[in-house]
């Protein structure tokens, strides 16, 4: 939890809870897909470019924040890390190194 501006109600800031935001499963009845299945089908191989210059080696973390009071959601993005932890434990200073 962590007291955010809500967009909702612009009165004050109000608790809001952290999640970390995941893309959903793609629909096989997006019109986009539909289109790519209908011309794959049949002979004749591949005939979409497939993309294989990839650069990035990293995603920007998305944070969703959901008001407590209204359940309005919003999106926060961060910069890019490899790894991110959402709520683990804080180190502590001259704290001895457990194995």
């Amino acid at each position: 939890m962590s007291l955010t501006f809500c967009l909702a109600n612009s009165t004050s800031n109000s608790p809001h809870k952290i999640t970390q935001y995941k893309t959903g499963k793609a629909s096989l009845y997006a019109q986009g897909k539909r289109r790519y299945d209908r011309k794959q089908k049949g002979y004749g191989g591949q005939t979409k470019p497939v993309f294989h210059k990839k650069a990035k080696t990293t995603k920007k973390v998305v944070l969703r924040l959901e008001c407590t009071a209204c359940k309005y959601r919003s999106h926060v993005a961060l910069k890019r890390c490899k790894h991110f932890e959402l709520g683990g434990d804080k180190k502590q200073k001259n704290a001895a190194l457990v194995f």
